[in-house]
């Protein structure tokens, strides 16, 4: 079985609509990390006690997860329809190979990975 790990930066208003989406495709293992970056997003002007300062890192985060390669589209396709907005500043996602995945608890070789339930 292939795997894929998929790094999605994306808006933090955005993340509440990319975890239902992702849920709603039958993914439900993913990690998410206060981020922060630059890309086309123009840098901003703040101001603190008076001065000026330069916003040129914006608060961002990072949804993480590794999937089969039956489920990689799947979850691309579900974070660009909750995540976009068609403004600068909406993020990247990254589709990596994975070559092997172990569980920490057994050491086994993890062969279920899509295998995860919801919560709920």
């Amino acid at each position: 079985m292939g795997l894929k790990k998929i790094e999605a930066i994306i808006r933090p208003e955005k993340l509440q609509a990319v975890i239902a989406k992702l849920h709603a495709s039958g993914i439900f293992g993913f990690t998410v990390s206060q981020v922060q970056g630059r890309g086309q997003q123009r840098s901003s002007a703040g101001v603190y006690r008076g001065h000026v300062y330069q916003i040129s890192l914006h608060p961002k985060v990072k949804v993480e997860m590794v999937v089969s390669d039956a489920y990689a589209q799947r979850a691309v396709e579900s974070i660009v329809q909750a995540a976009q907005t068609g403004e600068a500043g909406d993020g990247k996602i990254f589709v990596l190979p994975v070559y092997e995945a172990y569980n920490i608890r057994t050491g086994a070789p993890d062969e279920t990975i899509d295998d995860m339930r919801s919560t709920k």
